[in-house]
């Protein structure tokens, strides 16, 4: 059953990257008929005036906040005012823009790169700053921070129902696949094949291939996301994950299976490796009804089957 109308306005922000367009996918095969979307060329997220005039003129009754600037180690670890500057001013803009408009629903998207780096295993929410973070993404953890602490703000001086979700590692289609920006699993997916295309011997891998990483394929996570709205959920921060996890060394080798590259591994110690272990306890999410059901080998061929679309 929807608790929303199908003709309700659901404004969808980001909705070129991937997770947004994975929204708006999971929303138009759930029947609703009025979802609203702008390019970077129709609405600058960054120009406080334009979103408000846009929120006002529009008014939504939903909001998803899945726009973001976003990049792997490198990317993070190297335009930090670019990541701290333009996330908080993306999520000012949408969240108190979708106030002054009367908007009630709204979700904003964070990631778990928010929790302290040496968090216990598997991270619980409540987790949330009790210490340090990862230096080499701090700027965009804390960005997002201020978006969870703003949605609860609000909702706590306003009566609005700002939530807050927090996605694992997402991967699939609409990735970037940008070796200088890109996350790990697309950049391995992109390696692998251009080196089963060239005939390489070897795969070089960056860092230790001892960290541990959770994965979650991108309708999942829409589908998740969509769930909570349905339902009316207006509680407290939730995570979205698998509630498993792999080592770099074994996604890098499921990848290789995948593509079909039959070289060996060679990790480069001298990249960082990050954050050591990041699983998160999806305890709560799961006992709303809903849980991950993508496999890794499954969503890593269908994410490898857009990485060659976009090559043709």
């Amino acid at each position: 059953m929807h608790s929303i109308p199908s003709d309700a306005r659901i404004f969808v922000t980001g909705h070129g990257g991937m997770v947004g367009s994975a929204l708006v996918r999971r929303l138009q095969a759930r029947g609703y008929t009025q979802i609203l979307t702008r390019t970077r060329a129709q609405l600058d997220l960054l120009d406080q005036a334009a979103v408000y005039r846009y929120l006002v003129e529009h008014r939504p009754d939903y909001v998803f906040i899945a726009a973001a600037k976003v990049g792997g180690i490198l990317a993070n670890d190297t335009e930090r005012a670019d990541f701290l500057f333009q996330n908080l001013q993306i999520e000012l803009n949408l969240i108190h823009g979708a106030h002054r408009a009367g908007v009630q629903r709204l979700q904003f998207l964070g990631s778990s790169c928010i929790y302290p780096r040496d968090c216990p295993q598997p991270i619980r929410e409540e987790y949330l700053l009790t210490g340090p973070l990862e230096p080499t993404n701090e700027p965009y953890a804390i960005a997002k921070i201020a978006g969870v602490k703003l949605a609860e703000s609000y909702s706590r001086q306003h009566g609005r129902q700002y939530i807050s979700v927090m996605p694992t590692n997402l991967y699939g289609p609409g990735d970037t696949y940008d070796l200088a920006s890109s996350h790990v699993l697309p950049a391995l997916i992109r390696k692998a094949d251009e080196a089963r295309v060239r005939g390489d011997e070897q795969l070089v891998v960056w860092g230790s291939g001892t960290p541990r990483r959770e994965f979650l394929y991108v309708d999942d996570l829409a589908e998740a996301c969509v769930l909570l709205m349905e339902q009316g959920y207006d509680g407290p921060l939730l995570n979205i994950g698998t509630g498993t996890d792999v080592s770099i060394r074994e996604l890098a080798e499921t990848v290789m299976q995948v593509v079909g590259f039959e070289g060996r591994i060679v990790f480069d110690a001298s990249k960082p490796d990050g954050t050591p272990r990041k699983l998160l306890d999806v305890s709560r999410i799961q006992a709303l009804g809903w849980s991950a059901s993508t496999g890794l080998r499954e969503g890593i061929a269908r994410a490898w089957a857009d990485f060659r679309r976009g090559q043709a």
